[in-house]
């Protein structure tokens, strides 16, 4: 990609353009697109609540054409009528990532509705049951592994035509730090976290053949539906926040941030990574008094 900044008078005398390897830190910055997603076509599984939600606002915010679904139907459409009076053009479709027919009729409908083309897949949809590793049931095993592993994974499958075809395909996971640390949050829970993790590195490599990038966002502890009951502990709360070393709970907002920077062409080098976005959760082995 090269650039004529015209704000330069001897650019505007000799009209030279400036490479990227050559460009200076100012002129690199202004380079058309580097942090736009304007032209961009993006779907985001379970963009009805909490991350899944700000993920799709902030996307569509920097210029991105966004498709969503989600299991609640009557949530989907509540959002939908949110987005329409913000402005926001966003299409959805009811979806239960987990059922394998439900996968494939969203991925059909994604290619209609976006002419054949993607450029990114935000895997967002996800469920946790807090249960220690003896009081799981089968099903319950099962039921975590099809909605935030094999969902995750099988949807990659089916959509990897359309990120190849756009020449600069982006994949996200949104994992956990569950996944990286041990957590009260299940061991299933974590299970299928860290296995998202190894999927983006697997995968990132598999793939930088074909133009796309994989990665994974790991939240800590986050203001959504999934903690409200943990967060209704005011010293559980309390215990969480001593130990992060940011001193809060993260929101939707410190996630979704981090999602569509690795969506941007400035993110372009990025790719197999884990990144924590966790106030420094997972850095404190134990640090108890730093006020």
């Amino acid at each position: 990609m090269s650039v004529v900044d015209t704000n330069r008078p001897e650019a505007a005398a000799s009209n030279e353009e400036i490479t990227a390897t050559d460009a200076s830190p100012r002129e690199k910055v202004r380079q058309p697109g580097r942090w736009s997603l304007c032209g961009k076509r993006a779907l985001v599984t379970g963009g009805s609540r909490g991350i899944g939600r700000v993920v799709v606002e902030e996307l569509v915010a920097l210029g991105a054409a966004v498709y969503t679904c989600s299991l609640e139907e009557e949530e989907l459409v509540e959002r939908l009528k949110e987005w329409q009076a913000m402005d926001l053009p966003v299409a959805r479709s009811v979806c239960d990532v987990s059922v394998h027919d439900q996968r494939e009729r969203l991925l059909r409908e994604v290619t209609d509705h976006f002419g054949g083309n993607l450029d990114i897949l935000v895997n967002n949809a996800g469920t946790a049951i807090r249960k220690s590793a003896m009081e799981h049931s089968a099903g319950e095993y099962s039921f975590l592994m099809a909605t935030n592993l094999e969902s995750a994974y099988l949807l990659c499958l089916l959509a990897h035509p359309l990120l190849k075809a756009s020449g600069s395909g982006s994949i996200i996971f949104v994992s956990s730090i569950a996944g990286v640390v041990a957590l009260f949050s299940g061991p299933i829970y974590g299970m299928t976290k860290a296995s998202l993790n190894q999927l983006a590195k697997k995968m990132a490599c598999e793939w930088a053949k074909d133009n796309i990038r994989i990665n994974s966002v790991a939240p800590g502890y986050i203001s959504t539906s999934l903690t409200e009951r943990i967060f209704s502990d005011k010293e559980l709360k309390d215990n969480i926040v001593r130990r992060t070393p940011i001193r809060r709970v993260g929101e939707p907002d410190d996630i979704s941030f981090m999602v569509v920077f690795l969506c941007m062409p400035g993110s372009s080098y990025i790719t197999g990574q884990t990144i924590p976005v966790d106030g420094g959760m997972t850095i404190n082995g134990f640090y108890p008094k730093y006020d």
